[in-house]
This record gives C-alpha cells, structure tokens and sequence, in this order.
C-alpha cells in the first residue's frame, strides 16, 4: 500500500483487542497467538481506529489532544504498517 487515503476509515481486525495490560505497564495488543507490545504512539493511534474515524480524523484528534501539527505522516506511516501486520483493516 503506497498511500493511505485521508476517508478511509481502519478499525482493528477482528482477532486483535487493544487493551492496556498493568503487567507490561502499556497498551497491548492481543491476538490468538500471543501479544504486540505498543509504544505511546502506536497505541494512541490504534485508540483512535475505530472503523468511524477517517485518518484525517485520526490526524486531527491527535494534533489537537497533543498540540501539535504535521502528524500526517507519521500517522500514514504507522497506519502502512498496522495495515501490513494485518493489525487493522
């Protein structure tokens, strides 16, 4: 996937939960076979796939909750990645 549309709209795929384990002190996601440890980052913005979000939503939201600006591509290229890991469709 060359580029991630600014309407598309990721949720994560059905075998994942995201959920915030105490044991590891972070957000996790889990999946049959085992569990993907997330940084800050890549856990805000999985929060934030929820299948009703656009990316461009998903930008802003993170751009206003972090007062900052130019996360778009940062957020594509985590989004390139989630999508090849098969983390969120």
């Amino acid at each position: 996937m060359s580029g991630i549309a600014d309407t598309a709209h990721p949720r994560l795929a059905p075998m994942f939960r995201l959920q915030f384990e105490p044991a590891q002190d972070c957000w996790v996601l889990l999946y049959p076979e085992g569990l993907v440890k997330l940084n800050g980052p890549a856990s805000e913005i999985l929060k934030r796939c929820d299948g009703q979000a656009s990316v461009l939503d998903i930008t802003a939201d993170l751009e206003r909750s972090f007062s900052t600006e130019g996360l778009r591509g940062d957020v594509e290229d985590f989004l390139r990645h989630a999508y090849e890991q098969h983390w969120i469709v």
